[in-house]
């Protein structure tokens, strides 16, 4: 339980059976780095070798229990984990460094959506649940479609989203009759324990739900590379996806991967320039930027592309940046020493090829010592570094077009397809993007960072690989489809 300030002895989760291993590690608090959040057991092989065999062994029982069954064990998790939900913010806002509200909030999302896959239990089909009915082409044949799960699902899930983001890969695979191995990211042990051990007290049969924590290198590559793994989803980096789906597609493992991205939001001279303001701020700063929806490239019509640039500059001087848990801190510290090194970086390299400095991009010291600094903005050309590559940090760029066609043209010139915003007032405007931005999510006169959790999430292009997470589109990868024949 998550009671007092610091964790000792956070364990994995294999058959039903809380373990230690070998080695372990620590997890800091980056709002204030003498604090220790988490001291955790890190995986390896063998244990997650034993975790996948847990898990195979438990596949057959769970994938044929009864809707109602798996609908009761995800809706007392999401009970749970809002009833909790100040209690795990708490926990969330020391470990990553978002605001607390922002923490509490996710949190709050992680029960959401475990409530509504407790639905998707009986509406989905799979475990032995529902069929769909086609008629034959030949008289007194009868066709029945069916989805079934797909068996052992290996999760590895990011940093900065440690509640959310695995909910809704393991709220989903458990609904749709899967067993699971879960993996989050070694920076937050202590948010993977914790949901792990609500999941554990949900009734699950021994092996349904196993949690392993460690690198990498040896417990994320341990479930790649096993051959009793029969599908893994991903979020994470672009080139850890790349090897993931590398080495999967040697054994033809279903694969869902979530790279990120590089996402524009267009303001067109006819947009609601404080709105526009409003968006760019909470896409492109808030969490640090720390998303992969963020909206880290700016495309401005020329006509306000000053006063847009102006009016951005003055709330990023007014912004507030602290220790996640002080009231009123608008943006917190970045979650550890190394990103905040990439991100001081990243604006030397802004700076060195010649991108206008607006603001920002400083280290900042505070009463505790954290990893703080200021959100940075440059005004840069489609060629620069800062337009072209995905920065995962509290840094943006203002590229200037001339219309709106120049405008479209800027926000498509990427390599990735995550999301892409537009402000403006013209209806016209708003269907023709929504139809020709190549990406997988569209927001009009709303930040790119802000999606809800029942509908479909994912990318194109270098963004996403598979098919989408969350939702009920979530059931064309935690099943598979077969068709049966039968003569009347």
């Amino acid at each position: 339980m998550i009671h007092g300030e610091i964790h000792q002895n956070v364990r994995q989760y294999i058959n039903g059976r809380w373990e230690t291993s070998a080695t372990t590690g620590v997890s800091a608090n980056p709002s204030d780095t003498s604090e220790v959040v988490a001291e955790y057991a890190r995986a390896d092989r063998r244990q997650v070798d034993g975790a996948i065999r847990a898990a195979t062994e438990a596949f057959p029982h769970w994938s044929h229990s009864t809707p109602q069954r798996r609908a009761d064990v995800l809706d007392r998790i999401g009970a749970e984990l809002l009833a909790r939900k100040d209690e795990l913010g708490l926990l969330l806002a020391r470990e990553v460094g978002k605001t607390l509200p922002e923490a509490v909030a996710e949190a709050a999302r992680a029960g959401q959506i475990f409530k509504f896959f407790a639905g998707e239990a009986f509406r989905s089909g799979a475990g032995g649940g529902g069929s769909e009915n086609v008629a034959s082409v030949r008289a007194g044949v009868q066709v029945d479609v069916t989805r079934e799960p797909v068996g052992v699902v290996g999760l590895i899930t990011p940093w900065n989203t440690p509640f959310a983001v695995p909910a809704s890969k393991i709220a989903a695979a458990l609904a749709h009759g899967n067993s699971v191995v879960f993996k989050p990211a070694e920076l937050v042990p202590a948010c993977g324990w914790a949901l792990t051990d609500i999941i554990s007290r949900a009734a699950l049969p021994a092996g349904v739900f196993n949690l392993v924590m460690g690198s990498g290198r040896e417990a994320g590559q341990a479930l790649v590379d096993s051959a009793l793994v029969d599908a893994l989803s991903f979020t994470g980096s672009a080139a850890n996806g790349e090897r993931i789906l590398q080495a999967a597609a040697m054994r033809r493992a279903k694969v869902q991967l979530e790279m990120g991205g590089k996402n524009a939001l267009v303001v067109l001279a006819d947009a609601d320039l404080d709105r526009a303001v409003d968006c760019a701020v909470q896409g492109a700063y808030f969490s640090n930027g720390q998303r992969c929806t963020a909206s880290s490239r700016l495309i401005v019509e020329a006509g306000v592309h000053d006063a847009f640039v102006a009016k951005l500059r003055q709330r990023l001087k007014a912004l507030k940046i602290g220790h996640a848990l002080e009231r009123g801190v608008d943006i917190g510290p970045v979650a550890d020493a190394e990103r905040l090194a990439q991100n001081l970086a990243w604006v030397d390299i802004a700076r060195e090829e010649g991108a206008e400095h607006v603001w920002g991009g400083e280290a900042l010291q505070r009463a505790t010592t954290g990893h703080y600094m200021s959100p940075a903005l440059f005004l840069a050309k489609p060629a620069h570094r800062i337009a072209r590559e995905e920065i995962f940090g509290p840094l943006a760029c203002v590229l200037r077009a001339d219309d709106y066609d120049e405008a479209l043209a800027l926000c498509n010139d990427t390599p990735f397809g995550l999301c892409a915003g537009l402000c403006t007032n013209s209806l016209k405007h708003a269907m023709h993007f929504r139809r020709h931005a190549v990406v997988g999510m569209t927001m009009v006169n709303l930040p790119t960072a802000g999606v809800d959790f029942h509908v479909p999430f994912g990318g194109r292009k270098g963004s996403g690989y598979g098919p989408r997470e969350q939702g009920r589109h979530a059931a064309e990868f935690y099943t598979t489809v077969k068709t049966g024949y039968m003569l009347a």
